[in-house]
């Protein structure tokens, strides 16, 4: 019982936090870029205001709960909940690494103008968010398997991660 409740955790943070990446990736940035660059900078910043908790929290759930599956079983299931943690601390690195010191730019832009460069330092925050939500989406779609796959002597139709009697 204990698994499932971890996998279940797992699958819905993560799918949170792919869900999040992947509208901001479909819906946001094609907006960003399509509104003038006052607009997009001040918008910019006070949506990070709000993300800055929000997505930080998922990702730490995300990470942990994946991790904690992976302790918790073994075999192929330990391998693809290990990933899937993996990619979600992937994830979490861009963002602090990579998308969060642009934030940081972004903001000051706000309140003064941005650089002559600014289209090309926002080009490279569009990466590094391109590749954290392709790292939570993979994660994602790890665990939405595990979670599709038969649970080791279990009655036909039943699924989840083998847990080697640790549930």
């Amino acid at each position: 019982m204990r698994i499932r409740l971890i996998q279940g955790l797992a699958v819905l943070a993560t799918g949170l936090l792919a869900g999040a990446f992947g509208y901001g990736a479909a819906n946001l940035v094609p907006t960003f870029n399509a509104v003038p660059l006052d607009m997009r900078l001040s918008f910019h910043a006070e949506l990070m205001k709000m993300n800055g908790i929000t997505m930080q929290v998922a990702m730490a759930v995300s990470t942990l709960s994946s991790l904690t599956l992976a302790t918790l079983t073994r075999g192929r299931a330990r391998l693809i909940s290990g990933t899937a943690g993996l990619l979600t601390l992937a994830s979490f690195l861009i963002t602090r690494l990579g998308n969060v010191p642009i934030n940081g730019r972004i903001k000051e832009w706000a309140l003064t103008s941005a650089p002559v460069n600014h289209a090309e330092i926002l080009r490279r925050w569009e990466l590094f968010n391109n590749l954290r939500t392709l790292t939570a989406l993979i994660a994602f779609a790890l665990l939405i398997t595990l979670s599709l796959r038969p649970v080791a002597g279990a009655p036909p139709g039943a699924s989840g991660p083998t847990s080697g009697g640790n549930s």
